[in-house]
């Protein structure tokens, strides 16, 4: 099983919090669960960040915070890779969200940008945009957790296929 996962955030650093968090259970073949969600991030969204996700303070303002829906996200990732692209920023940010629940958050992790770089070696550049771009998938809601995590899917999808150096592990908690 794989979590492919893709958040939007009020920043960067270190006191930015999860504004959406989009998880898609697939089974190497097809999508099988999903869960999608604003998130109140309990912080300010800066403006600029606004005008590249479109998420601003009063859309999250009556939405769930990320203890409430921490169960959807610790269920569809359990027993899975945790696949995102850039997925260090993705797990970070989920992971610190589950320690400040008191709550342990591990899982194995896969990210497709360092698998796009192997299996789909020499392309001009491997952001989201440009590799989907480049590799004809496309994106809607570009900047928004479910449309991201959605192309990425479709990414991973083509990985699975094209991985004859078998870099993707398919049967690890099978």
């Amino acid at each position: 099983m794989y979590a492919i996962v893709d958040i939007e955030t009020t920043g960067g650093g270190g006191a930015a919090r999860i504004t959406e968090i989009a998880v898609f259970r697939h089974d190497g073949e097809q999508i099988v669960d999903v869960f999608h969600s604003l998130i109140n991030p309990e912080i300010f969204i800066p403006p600029f960040i606004t005008r590249l996700t479109g998420i601003d303070n009063a859309m999250v303002k009556d939405s769930p915070t990320f203890s409430e829906v921490q169960d959807h996200v610790r269920a569809l990732t359990k027993d899975a890779w945790f696949v995102a692209h850039n997925a260090k920023f993705d797990y970070g940010f989920i992971k610190r969200e589950f320690g400040a629940l008191d709550e342990y958050f591990q899982r194995d992790i896969l990210c497709t940008v360092q698998l796009s770089r192997k299996i789909f070696p020499g392309l001009k550049s491997y952001s989201l945009g440009n590799l989907c771009q480049s590799l004809e998938i496309m994106i809607e809601n570009r900047h928004r957790a479910h449309g991201d995590a959605e192309a990425t899917v479709r990414l991973f999808e083509l990985l699975l296929r094209n991985d004859i150096q078998k870099l993707i592990p398919i049967d690890f908690y099978q």
